[in-house]
């Protein structure tokens, strides 16, 4: 297995320049080019703007609330509103609150969510615009079997999938249904799991392959989505998906070539103005983007913005979704603030950038090998921790406060740090930095009109490897002491993000929010969110649907209030079983909803207490956390200092 994932990754060294196989440029903004998809009177893709879209909470034979919670969410901007239907019961109900929805003069498309059973999609497909379905879940039962498929055992499973999954490719196709094909990490089927792991890798086959059935029926009405909670797989997981659709798409088209044939029927649209196309191909189908089981405050935002945020920056994506704990319509204004300056932007402004291979590997992470060099006494670089810096105006702010600040403590103060800050396309300045004997810690000078992931990407570049970097969001610290929060927010997780999920960056500092602690925060939340350094409890905590067994967002609160203490432990809170067992893969210990009232508790993804009533399920997860040896008693309150 482990020869076909690295056989699988040589296929998409096609260049010299790595990058080529999934962005046109890393260092110039260009919008990856698609076909357009339609989804009722919505289109994806193409010339569209990048849209936004979530989905509704509550229970979906819930006729009346079904159609007040899509209301809510078109009210505040939402273009897309899936709705889950994990029975035929349920599916059959969406004519109902379809029909409310028309009568009421709503227009928005609905999205039937579909999972464990093609009869349910079938009627759903019925009466909405587009039916998600889920590869892992749609024609396989997951049963962690460990078993290795000969080719031929592989191929009679895919004519099963084809069997099951043919006749809803029809009926769309017959009767102009939209589809997502929507791969999660955490529910990848037995064959792919045995064939390519746990992988990124592996998400990309399992959507493949229900791809190529739709193709094979002459169906093009749909997109790819790639979620998983893990910021780094799910950027490298998209990343892998479009090298891969370029490929079969570049193949294509030259065996055309060859043949003298015409172009596959529903070819891209026209390009917008605003951006840089590449010509699309019959392989160029639009892309939804997602941080599933993200989690609920400013955590649930930063993951967000890391994973979606850097392949927007890419040119990859023409639809999001911001999958909070929180009630859906708070997921709007957070998804339209990060598409906004894509859906406003031009391709290729700023300095132009010369194409330099990268000097990461996009497709499967690895931290750059800097030196350890120290830094007034703290280590920084090699394998050391992540550092946080800050400014001496800052560090001063809090100087009397510094012992109460607990884990947001600042670590080094810039202006005392001795880092060298340079022009990264000032060729001399990086020699410069290159001649010295020694390694320094290098960042990029403020006040430089560049944009920042492309010039961090370019620095690393040039730079010889031993020297560390020093990471920031803005080259324009902040003097506005009312600059919105969420701007803030989102552009540093999105840019610090970025980089660190590309092995970039050694330290961090934020500039861009002018309250000295809250800087502070946001640096270390964005170390924990891109998983560079743990510093507190880690939760893989879902949104809520109408398969949600209970409440979420209370039951999220209890779970943090007895265990945020758990410096290093990764707990999981779902809803339900639909993505619980992989998603937990990487968790500590998982809380998850096995019927009403009732919750299974997990130990990575093995289930090990079954059926607990939800009133004493929190006390029972700390019992297990004991049992493990993961479990620490709080240390007494003290007074904390307002950060």
């Amino acid at each position: 297995m482990l020869e076909k994932q690295i056989w699988a990754k040589v296929i998409f060294r096609m260049t010299e320049s790595t990058h080529s196989s999934y962005c046109l440029n890393p260092y110039r903004y260009s919008r990856r080019a698609t076909r357009e998809v339609r989804a009722g009177n919505v289109g994806i893709g193409g010339a569209n703007p990048i849209r936004v879209q979530s989905m509704i909470t509550c229970d979906t034979m819930d006729t009346a609330a079904s159609i007040q919670q899509t209301l809510d969410l078109v009210a505040v901007g939402c273009e897309i509103v899936r709705i889950t239907a994990p029975t035929v019961k349920d599916a059959a109900n969406l004519q109902h609150i379809v029909a409310g929805l028309r009568a009421q003069g709503c227009e928005v498309p609905i999205v039937a969510d579909i999972h464990f059973k093609p009869e349910a999609a079938m009627e759903a497909a019925k009466w909405v615009e587009k039916v998600r379905v889920n590869p892992g879940n749609y024609a396989d039962s997951k049963k962690f079997a460990v078993k290795e498929y000969t080719d031929t055992e592989y191929a009679a499973e895919l004519d099963r999938i084809r069997e099951r999954f043919s006749p809803l490719v029809q009926f769309c196709k017959e009767h102009g249904r939209a589809m997502r094909i929507g791969t999660n990490h955490g529910s990848l089927s037995d064959r792919i799991m045995n064939r390519y792991g746990d992988s990124p890798l592996g998400m990309v086959e399992s959507a493949l392959e229900f791809a190529r059935i739709a193709r094979e029926l002459d169906y093009h009405a749909f997109v790819f989505s790639m979620k998983a909670s893990n910021p780094k797989v799910m950027i490298e997981a998209y990343r892998l998906l479009v090298a891969r659709l370029d490929e079969l798409g570049n193949a294509e088209g030259e065996m055309r070539n060859v043949e003298g044939g015409m172009p596959n029927k529903g070819g891209g649209a026209e390009p917008s103005p605003n951006s840089e196309f590449r010509t699309p191909h019959s392989w160029s189908y639009p892309i939804h983007l997602g941080v599933t089981e993200a989690g609920d405050g400013e955590d649930g935002r930063i993951k967000s913005a890391i994973g979606i945020g850097s392949l927007l920056n890419d040119g990859i994506g023409d639809t999001i979704r911001v999958s909070l704990t929180e009630d859906s319509v708070h997921e709007i204004p957070v998804a339209q603030a990060m598409v906004a300056p894509f859906n406003a932007r031009g391709a290729g402004e700023g300095p132009e950038f010369p194409d330099v291979p990268l000097s990461y590997d996009p497709f499967s992470y690895h931290r750059r090998e800097t030196a350890r060099v120290e830094v007034n006494g703290i280590a920084l670089g090699g394998e050391e921790t992540m550092r946080v810096f800050t400014s001496q105006e800052k560090w001063d702010a809090l100087a009397h406060k510094i012992d109460r600040l607990g884990d947001y403590k600042p670590e080094l103060v810039l202006e005392k740090s001795g880092v060298v800050a340079v022009d990264p396309l000032d060729e001399s300045a990086v020699a410069k930095v290159n001649a010295s004997q020694d390694p320094v810690v290098v960042t990029i000078a403020d006040g430089l009109d560049v944009p920042v992931i492309a010039a961090y990407r370019l620095l690393a570049a040039r730079l010889e490897e031993r020297h560390p970097i020093l990471l920031k969001d803005t080259l324009a610290p902040s003097a506005d002491p009312n600059a919105p929060f969420l701007d803030t927010l989102l552009t540093a997780a999105k840019r610090i993000g970025s980089l660190l999920c590309d092995g970039i960056g050694d330290a961090v500092l934020v500039q861009g929010e002018h309250a000295p602690g809250q800087s502070l925060r946001l640096a270390y939340n964005i170390l924990q969110a891109a998983g560079s350094r743990i510093f507190k409890t880690d939760y893989v905590a879902c949104p809520s649907c109408g398969r949600t067994l209970f409440n979420l967002q209370t039951t999220t609160a209890r779970i943090k209030a007895a265990t945020s203490h758990l410096k290093g432990v990764k707990i999981a809170i779902m809803g339900c079983i639909v993505n619980g067992p992989g998603e937990m893969a990487d968790a500590d210990f998982g809380y998850v909803g096995g019927a009403p009232g009732k919750v299974n508790l997990y130990v990575g993804k093995k289930p090990v207490k079954f059926n607990i009533p939800e009133v004493e399920a929190v006390d029972r997860l700390q019992d297990l956390i004991r049992e493990h040896g993961k479990w620490v008693d709080p240390a007494p309150a003290a007074e904390p200092a307002q950060v």
